[in-house]
């Protein structure tokens, strides 16, 4: 792309061309608002990526969308996109410790001290969920409590046998691509209450991964960088911002753009990248050094059958061993391309991050085999992605909050600086951390921008 060192000016500028910065400008430009996109990498799409893999569309980021998650599901209808359900027929393995079983539906396969103690623990959390506020979680009666303990605390506390506290270490690592001992609990109720709730976070069937888009979930960014034409600007990384009363200039690789206004729709840690002129409050400045991203990274094995479903399993697996934490059916919809997906997350994302490609996939592979049998290690193509390498992300699903961050900086998430607006999932009050958060956070920044 022919780098333009001319000087481009819009009413608005919006650093970040993946769901939350697009929907942005799609929404200001409807507005008659004039709009520039401009984003760091080649593509539009952020922590969506839609690659072909064996002829086939295969998201190599976020995929899935639940049944509330309604902004998401209408922009899907807009853009003339089908959704299908994910494969979930038959039995769910789950590996704990020295336990292994399957089971179907809802019920897991734990002896029964252990699922009262599940059953329990589950109570507990989806009650105190049910009390934080979404949107000022800091004004919970007890946030300054909560806010000092981990996640790890918090577990020890709700659940008192070693299934169930495994059991819990791989929620918290899946959903958040940490490990417990790493956040918040305060954000760990927060994150999960803007969502309905533990449940319907992990589950599958009436929950947060329960359909797919055909042909992948990019399609929504890119259907909306569509609409926008020229006005996204692409391989066009932020150097500086220079901010004030009479607006914003940006210094970028594509060349300098001024505005009145700016939206930030990037996580809060590659914000922190950028060089503020003047330097952003305090409060702000640490928020972008005290959020860092989670670790994941998905590992897909294509197979020439779907070998597990004759064995009536359903393909979804949680183990607290071995490189996997999850594993779920990624067929495509029309049942091509067998495939599954694993979640290397968290702590043993970090781990095995260290070692070769060719040693991730050995142990991966093992771990498949041995929960769904030998023709896993045969598979007809392997393929990862590490997203702490991708370096405009930083990690995923999301920027994490360790104890202390939260009661004292949350505010600044949304706060505007001056003619500054932040956007992103990471900001959202419905959803946070998925494709409805980034969208949700669009319509509220959108509002900040049309009330000057």
């Amino acid at each position: 792309m022919a780098k333009s060192r001319k000087l481009r000016t819009a009413d608005v500028l919006v650093i970040g061309a993946g769901l939350a910065g697009l929907r942005t400008a799609d929404i200001l430009a409807r507005a008659g608002k004039e709009v520039f996109v401009v984003e760091a990498r080649d593509r539009v799409g952020g922590r969506t990526l839609t690659r072909e893999i064996r002829g086939e569309q295969v998201d190599l980021g976020a995929q899935w969308l639940g049944p509330t998650q309604h902004r998401a599901r209408t922009l899907a209808e807009e853009l003339g996109l089908a959704l299908f359900p994910t494969p979930a027929i038959g039995r769910t393995l789950m590996e704990l410790g020295e336990h292994r079983g399957t089971f179907e539906g809802t019920i897991p396969a734990l002896p029964f001290l252990s699922l009262l103690d599940l059953q329990q623990a589950l109570w507990r959390i989806e009650r105190r969920i049910g009390r934080v506020p979404t949107r000022a979680p800091w004004s919970d009666a007890q946030a300054l409590e909560l806010d000092a303990q981990t996640v790890e605390s918090l577990k020890q506390h709700y659940a008192k046998t070693d299934g169930v506290k495994a059991a819990l270490d791989v929620m918290v690592r899946v959903v958040f691509g940490a490990e417990p001992s790493e956040i918040s609990a305060l954000f760990f109720l927060h994150y999960l209450a803007t969502g309905g709730g533990l449940q319907a976070e992990v589950e599958v069937e009436g929950g947060a991964q329960q359909d797919r888009i055909v042909g992948g979930a990019q399609q929504l960014s890119e259907g909306l960088a569509a609409r926008l034409g020229d006005r996204v600007v692409l391989d066009a990384a932020v150097h500086a911002v220079q901010w004030g009363e009479e607006g914003v200039r940006l210094d970028t690789a594509a060349g300098p753009f001024r505005g009145t206004q700016l939206v930030v729709a990037v996580p809060p840690t590659l914000a922190g990248r950028i060089r503020w002129e003047p330097k952003l409050p305090p409060d702000r400045d640490h928020l972008h050094m005290r959020m860092p991203m989670g670790s994941t990274t998905k590992c897909f094995a294509f197979y020439e059958r779907p070998f597990w479903r004759a064995r009536g399993l359903s393909g979804e697996a949680m183990a607290d061993q071995g490189p996997l934490s999850y594993v779920v059916d990624n067929s495509q919809s029309d049942g091509s391309a067998p495939a599954l997906l694993g979640f290397m997350v968290g702590g043993p994302s970090r781990r095995w991050q260290r070692r070769s490609e060719a040693e991730r996939r050995d142990a991966v592979l093992a771990q498949l085999a041995r929960m769904f049998g030998e023709p896993a290690l045969a598979p007809v193509h392997y393929e990862e992605m590490r997203w702490d390498d991708e370096g405009w992300t930083g990690g995923c699903p999301i920027g994490l909050m360790a104890p202390g961050v939260l009661t004292q900086l949350g505010p600044a998430l949304t706060r505007p600086v001056g003619p500054i607006h932040w956007a992103g999932t990471e900001t959202a009050t419905e959803w946070a951390g998925h494709m409805e958060g980034a969208l949700e956070s669009a319509e509220r920044v959108v509002q900040e921008v049309l009330s000057l």
